[in-house]
């Protein structure tokens, strides 16, 4: 993290603190002030940003506080949503995002993971990390998509699945590995996309489509860069390396034929206009929907399958 975004996360941290005191005049003038500064921070951080940006600098914007989540691009790009919870065995999972909307008036199934904005919502939906019955919930919502004939839209954005003790217990390598095979086989066009952080397994979990785009400043990597610094350097303060020598970026993905395209994004990022990010997604989907819809399922579903079968050769 650099200098400037340090300071920003700082800031931001004092703003919530000075939020939850009791409110007074001087605190109020103290927090106009503090919110001021802020914005003149994230404004110097655009302006950096007009420069080439390595691959460190993108994985920082992938995870930016105010880029948008799976459920704003929901809001803005789909119509009539109706979300369904629950995977029939365990419980609910809110870090994964599942249900049928309407595009261009068509029905549709969407699914992806959701972050939170706050503390409470962080927590809530776990940092954007699902657990089994998150994956199970989202190949049961797929596979009503596919029995109707209903496309199937998901977008990712996770750190990666989470690795906590009950997840374990309750089959978390099971459920991604059962997803994978079981999405290989779906007969409905299928579209990816990675909105943010395309974290190993966990955004493999819904990550087999006919498509797989990529906003421009997302990631998408085996491991994290802090992670594999720790690894191979013992500590995490070589991410900047890491994270160059992973090719995590959009346009190291789309060289090495992972991906199928690169989203662009509103000038200084996508965190500066969802309006924006959401109308150059929903041209993309239309497109590339319409080019699906003219093949039979069959053909999708061996096209697909050669498609990743292609992957990790060298």
């Amino acid at each position: 993290m650099s200098d400037l975004e340090r300071s920003i996360a700082d800031l931001k941290e004092r703003i919530e603190e000075f939020q939850a005191l009791p409110p007074s005049q001087d605190q109020q003038a103290e927090l106009r002030g503090m919110r001021q500064t802020l914005e003149q921070l994230r404004r110097r951080v655009d302006t950096n940003q007009q420069k080439p940006l390595d691959a460190w600098e993108r994985t920082l914007l992938a995870r930016h506080d105010q880029r948008p989540y799976t459920l704003d691009m929901i809001n803005l790009i789909f119509r009539n949503f109706s979300e369904i919870h629950g995977d029939r065995r365990y419980r609910d999972d809110p870090a994964m995002i599942c249900g049928f909307a309407m595009f261009d008036g068509k029905p549709i199934v969407v699914v992806g993971q959701q972050k939170g904005r706050n503390m409470k919502q962080r927590i809530f939906r776990n940092y954007g990390m699902p657990k089994p019955e998150g994956y199970r919930k989202a190949i049961r919502v797929m596979k009503l998509g596919d029995k109707f004939g209903l496309p199937i839209l998901t977008l990712i954005d996770t750190p990666g699945a989470y690795p906590g003790i009950g997840a374990e217990e309750r089959g978390q390598a099971e459920a991604i590995a059962y997803n994978l095979r079981e999405m290989a086989k779906l007969s409905v066009p299928v579209i990816i996309t990675v909105l943010g952080e395309g974290g190993s397994g966990g955004a493999l979990g819904i990550g087999v489509g006919d498509r797989v785009l990529m906003l421009e400043n997302a990631t998408y990597s085996v491991i994290t860069p802090e992670s594999c610094s720790a690894i191979l350097w013992k500590d995490q303060l070589h991410a900047r390396e890491a994270a160059n020598g992973l090719r995590l970026s959009a346009q190291d993905l789309l060289d090495l034929q992972l991906i199928d395209e690169i989203v662009m994004e509103p000038c200084g990022g996508a965190h500066t206009n969802h309006q924006e990010t959401a109308n150059i997604l929903a041209d993309r989907l239309r497109f590339h929907l319409a080019e699906l819809e003219k093949t039979s399922p069959q053909e999708r579903t061996n096209l697909r399958y050669e498609k990743f079968r292609r992957m990790g050769a060298y």
